[in-house]
């Protein structure tokens, strides 16, 4: 089955870390530009990061800028997050886009004191 599975979300308090996987099942991620999106209760879903499949290209909203990271190894795109914030609290989601897209299933990442 082709899906991406993503994990590494928890409760953290702020100041915290964690780091977030999106790991593609069943196809390859070469070709692929990889995402991560965020959705905070009765907000909009908001792209965070992006990264080309080459890892050449990397994209970050204003809000993240200095403080997540985007890499990928293998068939798994990471995102790094430090100094996290009450304001990070959201689902993050991983999408995949090439040929076709996908998304994950979404991990909760809480920032908490």
């Amino acid at each position: 089955q082709m899906q991406l599975v993503e994990s590494g979300g928890a409760t953290v308090h702020p100041g915290g870390s964690l780091r977030l996987s999106c790991a593609a099942s069943g196809f390859s991620l070469d070709h692929y530009a990889v995402s991560w999106f965020r959705q905070a209760p009765g907000k909009a879903r908001e792209a965070v990061s992006c990264i080309t499949f080459d890892g050449d290209s990397t994209y970050y909203s204003d809000s993240v800028k200095g403080r997540f990271t985007i890499s990928v190894d293998k068939n798994t795109v990471y995102l790094q997050m430090d100094s996290l914030k009450p304001e990070d609290t959201a689902v993050y989601y991983c999408n995949a886009v090439g040929s076709t897209y996908y998304w994950g299933q979404g991990t909760q990442v809480t920032i908490s004191s």
